[in-house]
């Protein structure tokens, strides 16, 4: 006889507590300021934090984070960066939409191959933000600009399962109840 979940299901997740998620937001924007700095200002090769994090929780807890959110982070970003108004801020919230629009979908692949799936999105977010940098008349930048989306896909797995470790804790830890 089978039980309630059979060998190889997914864990049940505990909610995500409110204040963790805006933590882990608030982290990956100050990530991205430190990447900034230490790396001498924007480089085409390095990786959104942010935008990581923010695709990670539009999908688990769309219902808390949504384009209102990645819209606000976005305009902090372009002030960090003093790039053109609005450039991270369109990036984040269109994918951020795209994600929502997708979570379902994305939620029935194991990690890995959420990361493939949100590859193409990633490559999009890129792409737009690349186009408005064009559109105002700014350089076009060094062929590396492949690497950043790449490098977000293999990032994924990682913030995964550090964004999800306080949801797979036990409640009450017990030797009788595994969930």
């Amino acid at each position: 006889m089978r039980g309630i979940m059979p060998r190889g299901t997914r864990q049940l997740l505990l909610p995500a507590s409110p204040g963790f998620i805006w933590l882990s937001i608030f982290i990956a924007f100050i990530c991205n300021i430190f990447a900034n700095f230490y790396l001498g200002g924007w480089v085409s090769w390095a990786p959104d934090f942010l935008l990581i994090v923010l695709v990670f929780w539009n999908i688990h807890q769309p219902q808390r984070i949504g384009m209102g959110v990645a819209f606000g982070f976005g305009l902090a970003m372009d002030v960090h960066q003093t790039t053109i108004l609005g450039q991270h801020a369109l990036c984040y919230a269109l994918l951020s939409f795209i994600a929502i629009t997708l979570h379902r979908r994305v939620l029935w692949f194991k990690t890995i191959t959420q990361a493939v799936q949100l590859l193409p999105l990633f490559i999009a977010a890129h792409l737009l933000e690349l186009f408005v940098r064009l559109m105002f008349g700014h350089a076009w930048p060094s062929w590396e600009l492949i690497f950043a989306p790449l490098l977000e896909a293999l990032l994924w797995p990682i913030a995964a399962a550090l964004l999800l470790m306080p949801q797979r804790r036990s409640p009450d830890p017990d030797a009788n109840r595994p969930l």
